[in-house]
């Protein structure tokens, strides 16, 4: 990475070639780490994303297409009829 040609700090700019090392070098970090910030930002912006689609998906199961199979429970099977006695007997 290289620095721009001015630095504003605190409302001042600054010309990058007239900073000492210790100044270029501490500008640099700081570059490094906005970098990184705005990268975790995406990575946020995705997770967040992904959890809505979850949490959209889970009330769709519960309250949408889920109820039928929630409501109905399965039915107990029925003992085999007794045969009828005959009226002939």
């Amino acid at each position: 990475m290289s620095l721009p040609q001015y630095i504003t700090i605190n409302g001042t700019s600054y010309a990058s070639e007239k900073l000492s090392e210790a100044a270029k070098m501490q500008a640099l970090n700081l570059q490094v780490v906005d970098a990184e910030l705005a990268r975790l930002q995406q990575q946020i912006a995705i997770a967040q994303t992904a959890r809505n689609a979850y949490g959209a998906a889970l009330i769709e199961a519960v309250k949408g297409k889920g109820d039928a199979a929630v409501a109905e429970k399965p039915k107990k099977p029925r003992a085999p009829r007794k045969p009828k006695a005959s009226a002939a007997a």
